[in-house]
């Protein structure tokens, strides 16, 4: 129904919702801890919407109810309000937002709502709140058993086991002990334990471990060899490298501290020494792709090689395309060049068959002139069987031929005819490619690449590359150190050394992260030395480990540089066999000194490398690799370096690291000295700095010593450390338990969690077993010490909770609050003991049952005291004089709700341990009951504040519904009802700014159920008026219900139209009916009555049809069976009337009985009544025959037995026609007897009242039917 007409000067339209709600869900508690700690019980909600753990944020809604929030689309949880415990709730109605009282709120919006979407399940309590608020005692008194149930005699708290106080520093040191806890409730993560990237501690030094000092000679003699070094360089620089001779010279001058004058004079002496000899050393490795000149389609290559010296060289002009090549000048060319001496060729074996030889042949070449020499090589197909490699062997034999300007085709075939025992041929190889490489050209590090080849010139065909590996060197210096036998490997150590100190010293502060990068100058000069000495890549490997692992133990380097060394040297470990003993002597020392300093590292460990440093655990995983990397080397070595495994090594060093760190941890601590009292603060911060040794151990060091070296640290270091803090326990378990103290239990307390977190630190990884454990066991003897604990517990929540009630003003703690300050210090107290509780788990089952029942009993206790103080503070309140809605009362009920649900969630938490003889998870008996019972005690307490509440609200509720009653029928229905609307939205905005949503839930159904008593009297009191009394009732009910629904943010519909509103929304659809339409609905609620018990009355079989040839209906009575004995004699004496109805259908026909059947439940009739009526008649929607049954009492009236009413709808011929024409169609249909029910008994009543003819003639004729069946009986 919408609205009639124009409204109030107000404008409000009543005929849809009226939107009342809107806000958001806050915090109230500002410290983040205590957030964390509250938050837990947020697992409990799981209501929809409710993201997060039950609390969302909601949006405010311009056309949405000021009270409920936003409407669209978004449902809430019904326990979201306490989710946090009464930390979060719902919004300020939007005139409350700046001024939590005082301030009139918003009239209603103006304009239709939005759709109304469904709303989830709510709280649904019992409507009877308006009988509470009539017969409910005072809030202020309380009978004897309700005091008695509540507490109200609740013991004050011992004095004797605790210091008395507020207890807010107990509390403060029990949240310090369980926030310790919080990060041992799983395994630790490595992400979570590296907090820090800063540089590594330093490690130590020692300048015994470093390299040795050179002295003053050495220091000349060396300056002397790096200076001939620089001075006669040959060869290329790569870019890389610095080619200019004064800037090396200058960087030696800086590196030795010599001064000007020194320097040139040590110059000018190197300059005036003899030249070097150079040689190149040539490696022949392999060719590839080389082209096809044998007929099947391979050749027979061979390489021929010598130095072409500067006097060999072409005169010819650039431009021309021949080359130079061993083997006579082409005649077409007629040009002619200088022989090559036959001393200076050195030849491959020839490779048969193939494309793609592989020789790996190894010749060294004297070099003349570095500047103009050149290496020429010539690849040939061999087409001979002589050898030609023994052919220019016996060639250069022959003395003769020294010197001899003969070509090479020349010698060949003199090599053959002096070393072959056949006939001299004229036989011709094939050419296959050429390669030219000036000696100036070769790099100074050496070169190791392939060469494409090259044609002699452009009708040459040729194709194909070939590998080589050219390295240019000096075979005789002119030095100080090679006068004196010192081996260019020995030089080049003590050179390497110089250098690599004074470059380190250049990376200061940060010298332990140095990479080993050398300086251009640096870099030069070494590869100038290596490879003028003729060093193999694995010497060079050697010396710079050997160098750069002995200068590490005094002045760190990266351990990545170190790992790189190890590994280069690996690489080239199969040219091992080339190292002579000495330099694998001292190979084999370098191995032992470094394996020798990190085990020295590794026992101290946790100095050098903590576990909260990323860096510092990085550079443990390097020299963990470094470690393992020298032991693959251990089977090359006849001179062994380690006297053990590796591994057996680092585990002796990471025990004894254990022993002393412990030790020292143990001095600096709890010395043994001290007294057992005074050392038990010192052992509770040693286990925890045990603790969190081992989460460090599990999270970082397990990893890297497992993965790398295959050693169990987690394992050998929990043993060892638990074995040791559990022995320190019990002994001062043993000295502290003759004289425990209250102050000794508590620190007794913190220190067995510390030790219960290690052993289920030990049992929550994966494959571990905690019952072969030292500290298996150690919850006996602290048993004592925990149920004094516990007693102190006990007291000490008590004095905070009586602390918290004495300071509480009964207003919101802020301005986003609606409980006081005591319900969160009393949720905050609840809270930390059950988080207390799951930190405890005892392992004994039985002892837990007992500790956790008398800390249930204990928390109950604590919340009737509670309650007690707070009704009594209450008390206490001067009450505001025509104050509707008490604020102090709305935050009593808020307290109440709250600590109802804290203190529920923590005994719940007391669940039956695991083996505690109980189905685990589900509380003990006496704990369920206790824990139920406080439920119900707290439910009757926050009802008794509700019904006193609302009773406030009486009188104004029941003067505006007088005031709907008595509007004049001229006003509109909407007018008539704003008031009480109007009134409505303001105390409910109030309400709503005042309470969570459980206890505005509760406040809500107590409203409702008022509303609906109230127009319950109105309508009693008022008879005989108008239709639109009743119909302005009617619209105000449908108004009310969309109101208290909120667009499903309020109470739901199947609530709200349930109880009460089912009777006066009956009554209301009478009180609007006409007369006959009111008769009608008398004999429809018979047609729709289903007895709920069928055979309670009996059954009645009867057949009718309609003879529409007569136009008669047929009613046959068939028989009856299982009737309510109504005699003495356990039987009656039943007889049924039957008749047509409503009587102002059938206005004509008079109703008709049976025969009585004596003495009997089960009747036989077979009658046949006729009723002649129109078929129309019939047809109408309320047209029926109804069958009384009636017991025959022949002294008295008669008894009824039951009824039964058949619509004549659905009778066959008048629904459809008869079937054959048969005088009985139609099958016989039973009809399960009743009784009337109170809607049938009230529409008389509704008539009864009515002053009309027609429905008092209808009242007075079913008076006279009753007593014409009485007297006929």
């Amino acid at each position: 129904m919408g609205p009639q007409g124009a409204g109030t000067p107000g404008d409000l339209h009543l005929g849809t919702a009226t939107p009342w709600v809107q806000g958001s869900i806050v915090w109230a508690i500002s410290d983040p801890w205590e957030r964390g700690q509250l938050k837990s019980m947020l697992s409990t909600c799981s209501g929809a919407g409710c993201g997060g753990g039950g609390f969302q944020k909601l949006r405010a809604q311009p056309a949405d109810h000021p009270i409920f929030g936003e409407a669209h689309g978004r449902r809430r949880c019904e326990n979201h309000s306490a989710c946090l415990l009464g930390l979060m709730y719902s919004a300020r109605h939007p005139q409350q937002a700046g001024n939590e009282r005082g301030n009139a709120p918003a009239p209603w919006p103006l304009g239709p709502p939005a759709r109304r979407p469904a709303m989830s399940t709510l709280l649904d309590l019992k409507s009877s709140v308006l009988r509470q608020v009539q017969a409910c005692p005072s809030f202020r008194r309380r009978t004897e058993e309700e005091a008695g149930s509540s507490s109200a005699e609740a013991p004050a708290p011992s004095q004797e086991a605790w210091k008395p106080g507020d207890g807010v520093e107990f509390f403060a040191q029990m949240r310090l002990v369980l926030k310790k806890g919080e990060g041992r409730q799983r395994l630790p993560r490595r992400e979570v334990l590296l907090r820090s990237g800063s540089p590594a501690p330093a490690e130590p030094v020692d300048p015994n471990r470093g390299l040795r000092p050179l002295s003053p000679e050495e220091v000349e003699t060396l300056y002397e060899e790096a200076l001939y070094t620089v001075l006669h360089r040959a060869g290329t620089m790569g870019p890389d490298r610095v080619d200019d001779e004064d800037a090396l010279l200058a960087y030696l001058s800086q590196v030795f501290s010599t001064s000007p004058e020194e320097h040139a004079e040590a110059v000018e002496r190197v300059r005036k020494a003899k030249a070097p000899a150079y040689a190149l050393k040539v490696s022949v490795m392999r060719a590839k792709n080389l082209l096809a000149k044998d007929p099947n389609g391979f050749s027979d290559p061979y390489c021929m090689l010598g130095i072409l010296p500067a006097s060999g060289a072409s005169k010819e002009p650039p431009e021309k395309e021949q080359r130079f090549g061993f083997r006579k000048g082409s005649r077409r060319g007629g040009g002619t060049r200088d022989p090559l001496p036959a001393k200076c060729i050195q030849v491959t074996e020839v490779k048969s068959s193939t494309l793609n030889p592989v020789w790996k042949e190894h010749f060294l070449f004297e070099i003349e002139d570095v500047s103009t020499d050149q290496l020429h090589l010539d690849i040939w197909d061999h087409d001979d069987d002589v050898s030609l490699v023994e052919a220019c062997r016996k060639l250069n034999e022959v003395m003769g031929l020294k010197g001899m300007g003969r070509y090479f085709k020349q010698i060949v075939k003199s090599a053959r005819a002096n070393g072959a025992s056949g006939p001299t041929e004229d036989h011709s190889d094939d050419f296959l490619g050429c390669l030219n490489i000036p000696i100036r050209e070769v790099p100074v590090a050496g070169e190791d690449r392939w060469f494409k080849l090259e044609p002699r010139s452009s009708a040459s065909r040729v194709q194909g590359e070939c590998h080589l590996v050219l390295k240019l060197i000096t075979t005789q210096r002119d030095t100080s150190m090679s006068r004196r036998g010192s081996s260019g490997f020995r030089s080049y150590q003590l050179l390497l050394g110089s250098l690599l100190q004074f470059e380190h010293r250049a990376e200061e502060p940060d010298a332990s992260s140095w990479c080993g990068e050398l300086s251009g100058p640096a870099a030069t000069i070494l590869s100038l030395h290596g490879a003028q000495s003729n060093l193999s890549p694995l010497q060079l490997a050697v010396l710079h480990w050997q160098v750069s692992s002995r200068h590490h133990q005094t002045h760190s380097l990266d351990y990545g540089y170190l790992l790189g060394l190890l590994e280069d040297m690996q690489a080239h470990w199969e040219e091992a066999a080339s190292l002579r003993q000495e330099q694998e002597e001292g190979l084999a020392d370098s191995f032992s000194a470094f394996s020798e300093f990190g085990l020295q590292l590794l026992r101290q460990l946790r100095d050098y490398f903590p576990a909260t440093n990323s860096t510092a655990v990085y550079r443990l995983e390097l020299l963990l690799k470094c470690l393992v990397k020298l032991q693959l080397f251990q089977p090359s070595f006849e001179i062994c370096p380690f006297e053990t495994e590796l591994n057996m090594d680092v585990t002796a060093a990471l025990k004894r690291g254990n022993r002393e760190w412990y030790d020292r941890l143990l001095n600096s601590k709890c010395p043994r000295e001290q007294p057992a009292p005074q050392r038990l603060p010192g052992l509770i911060e040693l286990a925890d700095a045990v603790y969190e040794d081992l989460q460090a151990g599990y999270g970082i060091y397990a990893s890297l010593f497992h993965s790398i070296l295959k050693v169990d640290f987690f394992t050998l270091t929990f043993h060892q450390l638990e074995c040791l803090v559990a022995e320190e326990a019990w002994v001062l378990l043993k000295e502290l338990s003759p004289k425990m103290t209250l102050e000794m239990a508590s620190g007794l307390f913190e220190l067995y969690l510390t030790l219960a977190d290690i052993q289920r630190f030990w049992s929550s990884v994966p494959g571990r077993d905690g019952r072969s454990l030292a500290l298996a066991g150690i919850h006996v003897p602290f048993l004592p010490a925990m149920k004094l604990w516990l007693q102190a517990l006990r007291d000490q929540t008590r004095w905070r909770l009586q602390s918290a009630i004495d300071v509480d003003t009964l207003e919101p703690v802020d301005a986003s609050s609606k409980h006081s300050g005591s319900a969160a210090a009393a949720g905050l107290c609840f809270s930390l003991i059950q988080e207390l509780w799951v930190r405890l788990a005892w392992p004994d089952p039985t002892q837990a049952q007992g500790l956790g029942m008398q800390l249930g009993q204990d928390m109950c206790e604590a919340t009737l005291f509670y309650t007690e103080l707070l009704r009594k503070k209450v008390d206490a309140q001067p009450g505001a004089a025509g104050e509707a809605v008490s604020e102090p009362l709305c935050a009593v009920l808020n307290d109440v709700e709250l600590v109802r649900k804290a203190a529920g969630q923590a005994l719940r938490g007391l669940a039956w341990p695991e083996g505690a003889g109980g189905p685990e998870g589900e509380l003990p008996r006496p704990l369920l009951s206790c824990t139920q019972a406080l439920d119900e005690d707290l439910q009757r307490e926050a009802r008794t504040v509700t019904a006193h509440l609302t009773s406030k609200m009486v009188g104004d509720i029941r003067k505006y519904v007088q005031h709907v009653s008595l509007s004049p029928d001229s006003i509109q229905n909407d007018e008539a009802v704003a008031p009480l609307m109007k009134y409505l939205d303001e105390k409910l905005a109030l309400l709503n700014a005042s309470l969570v949503k459980e206890n505005l839930d509760r406040v809500l159904e107590a409203l409702w159920e008022l509303l609906l008593q109230a127009i319950l009297q109105a309508l009693g009191a008022n008879r005989d008026v108008s239709a639109d009394f009743y119909g302005r009732f009617h619209f105000a009910l449908e108004a009310l219900v969309n109101f208290f629904h909120a667009e499903g943010q309020g109470l739901p519909l199947e609530s709200l139209r349930d109880g009460s509103y089912k009777r006066l929304e009956e009554e209301l659809r009478l009180h609007k009916c006409s007369t006959r339409e009111c008769i009608e609905q008398f004999y429809l609620d018979k047609l729709k009555h289903r007895p709920m018990e069928k055979n309670r009355f009996g059954r009645l079989s009867v057949r009718c049809y309609y003879e529409a040839a007569e136009q008669r209906l047929a009613v046959e009575v068939l028989h009856a069976a299982d009737l309510l004995p109504l005699d003495a004699n356990g039987l009656s004496d039943p007889f049924v009337i039957v008749e047509l109805c409503p009587p102002h259908l059938f206005p004509l026909v008079r109703s008709q009985r049976t025969q009585v059947k004596a003495r009997t439940l089960h009747p036989v009739y077979d009658e046949l009544f006729h009723f002649s009526v129109p078929a129309e008649a019939c047809r109408r929607h309320a047209a029926c025959v109804l069958f009384t049954v009636m017991d025959h009492d022949w002294l008295s009236t008669n008894d009824f037995a039951g009824e039964a009413a058949l619509s004549l709808g659905g009778v066959c011929g008048v629904a459809r026609p008869q079937a054959g024409g048969g005088a009985r169609a139609g099958q016989p249909i039973t009809l399960h007897l009743r009784q009337p029910k109170a809607q049938v008994r009230s529409a008389l009543r509704m008539l009864e009242g009515r002053a009309n003819k027609e429905a008092q003639d209808f009242v007075k004729r079913l008076r006279e039917l009753e007593k014409c069946m009485e007297g006929d009986a």
